[in-house]
């Protein structure tokens, strides 16, 4: 789940990750605060955790569909609220995916508190081009990111919010394609391993 250095192309969606042999493949999460789950979380995925200091979460901030990248100034406590709600963030959505328990009420309180703060705030450029009005806070950032969480958990995807469908993936994505279908976090890594699979079982039964 670790995000490598190299920056995903222009105008394309999707988040660069790094898998467990060190390929690297895109991966589209169909939402900006679904980007921020492959950083680290609770419990399990502790083990992943790349947001210590302020630059880790510039540097996701670059990454992430996040156009253009605004200039931020992070301190230490917004890194670490930063932690928080993405574990609240974790909690809610594995629930969504796994209809099996509500989302705690303590985990959206923290994504709505977060909300509630003043977002980063977009302009227009000298140039025409879209930017952003002055720097930043990880506040502000926070903001951003809790209320596309908001929306994507109230929206038309919510019941599109899914884990992959590999069993050693816990990627999750919101499936916003038309036909609703999809099931890989990346067709170029989990959906490729899958079909290689296949074709070996197949090939092993005509043996």
């Amino acid at each position: 789940m670790e995000s490598s250095s190299r920056r995903r192309a222009a105008g394309t969606p999707g988040l660069v990750l790094r898998s467990r042999t060190g390929a690297e493949f895109r991966f589209d999460a169909g939402a900006l605060s679904l980007e921020l789950l492959p950083t680290g979380g609770p419990g399990v995925f502790r083990r992943y955790e790349v947001l210590h200091e302020p630059a880790d979460l510039v540097r996701w901030a670059r990454r992430s569909r996040l156009a253009p990248t605004p200039v931020l100034q992070i301190t230490q406590g917004e890194v670490a609220a930063a932690r928080r709600v993405r574990d609240a963030l974790w909690r809610v959505v594995l629930a969504r995916t796994e209809g099996t328990s509500p989302a705690a009420l303590d985990d959206v309180r923290l994504i709505n508190e977060a909300a509630r703060r003043p977002p980063l705030v977009p302009a227009i450029d000298a140039d025409g081009t879209r930017t952003w009005a002055g720097p930043g806070s990880g506040t502000q950032l926070l903001s951003t990111v809790a209320r596309d969480a908001v929306d994507l958990l109230t929206g038309p995807f919510a019941d599109r919010i899914r884990m992959c469908a590999a069993e050693d993936c816990q990627l999750v994505y919101a499936d916003t394609s038309r036909p609703g279908r999809r099931r890989w976090c990346s067709m170029e890594h989990c959906g490729n391993r899958h079909k290689v699979r296949t074709l070996r079982a197949r090939r092993a039964e005509e043996a």
